[in-house]
């Protein structure tokens, strides 16, 4: 078999591999929910919901949220593309990113696999490297400018100022810390791709150089030859493709978080909007360093402890958690069940890279 035969079957093997992978996330899932509902969950809980048509309506308004993150990234997919790809190809490259978040750690990132999906639709795969890092920083860039807007939207005291002395001292460590993280690899990514991307590689092979780190060089010389390459591009881009670009990624993200905005209305309507927002910027940050596939487990347990002050009960804190993991998450596992063979089967629209 020839050795571009074993090229493209490799990443083909590699994707399977991560359809059998849904079984790990399913099963971390359902074993915290279980554990959730066997120590948390009061079915007076469940008897006391009124399944009015304010709650279906809540209900069917998280559905348009999850619809307006996914157009969110699609257009920003068009955006980076300059519309070398069709709103149906950037809605497919789109789902398989999410499918693929939810079978791998969101520390590693399914959108690592973004490259090969733009390449298998004729996109090249050098071209693809440019569009993932640069949704890369502009993802850690919104972060970085929006966390200074929820703070001044809402008060310090009800992001971190609530609940067990424990659970809140780690959760403020662990979010400034991971947010220290962002705004670093933020601020190394504008400099690497925008501003002196050539003394930015030279910085990071020679950092690579010690003996403790020697072992990951040559992936340090990766990273700095794709930001040179991609500062390449980008520099000659006018502001307003930045414009666009970026307010794409803001409606995707802000369509994320209003989705539990939608929750909250239908079951807890008399919680506050505004903190129940902000508070999904705490919960997303946390999970940017998720060692489960997806956040599984994690999730419904950050979820269900860090909202549950809002609604004076841990049980309809669960309900809320399940409903919203149930459309940010199982259903794109469904989805990409569906899809993920057809798109194997169609091959490379492309082969030249």
């Amino acid at each position: 078999m020839s050795r571009s035969s074993d090229t493209e079957q490799s990443p083909t093997r590699r994707i399977f591999s991560l359809a059998w992978k849904m079984l790990v996330p399913i099963a971390i899932g359902m074993a915290v929910v279980w554990w959730l509902f066997s120590r948390e969950f009061n079915p007076d809980v469940w008897d006391s919901i009124r399944w009015d048509s304010r709650v279906v309506w809540c209900i069917g308004l998280a559905l348009i949220f999850m619809i307006g993150r996914d157009w969110g990234m699609s257009w920003r997919f068009r955006v980076l593309t300059d519309k070398a790809l069709t709103w149906v190809q950037c809605v497919r490259v789109c789902l398989l990113v999410e499918f693929t978040s939810c079978v791998t750690p969101t520390s590693a990132g399914g959108s690592a696999l973004g490259m090969l999906f733009l390449h298998r639709e004729g996109i090249e795969l050098g071209k693809g490297t440019t569009l993932m890092m640069t949704t890369l920083f502009l993802d850690n860039l919104f972060f970085v400018i929006a966390l200074p807007l929820f703070i001044f939207l809402v008060p310090y005291s009800e992001l971190f100022g609530f609940g067990p002395q424990s659970f809140t001292i780690g959760l403020q460590s662990a979010f400034w810390g991971i947010y220290a993280l962002v705004f670093a690899w933020t601020t190394i990514l504008f400099l690497g791709i925008l501003v002196k991307p050539r003394a930015i590689r030279t910085a990071i092979n020679r950092l690579f150089r010690f003996r403790w780190l020697r072992r990951w060089s040559a992936r340090a010389d990766a990273l700095g030859a794709d930001m040179e390459t991609t500062g390449r591009e980008l520099r000659r881009r006018p502001a307003m493709w930045w414009a666009r670009a970026f307010g794409a990624t803001a409606a995707s993200w802000l369509s994320r978080f209003l989705l539990v905005n939608a929750l909250f209305l239908g079951f807890a309507p008399g919680a506050s909007q505004t903190v129940v927002l902000a508070r999904q910027f705490v919960v997303w940050v946390i999970l940017m360093v998720s060692p489960t596939p997806g956040g599984a487990g994690i999730s419904e347990w950050l979820f269900t402890t860090y909202y549950g002050d809002l609604l004076g009960s841990a049980g309809m804190a669960l309900v809320i958690a399940l409903f919203w993991r149930i459309i940010s998450y199982y259903v794109y596992l469904i989805i990409g069940c569906f899809i993920l063979p057809g798109w194997l089967r169609r091959g490379f629209r492309n082969k030249t890279t």
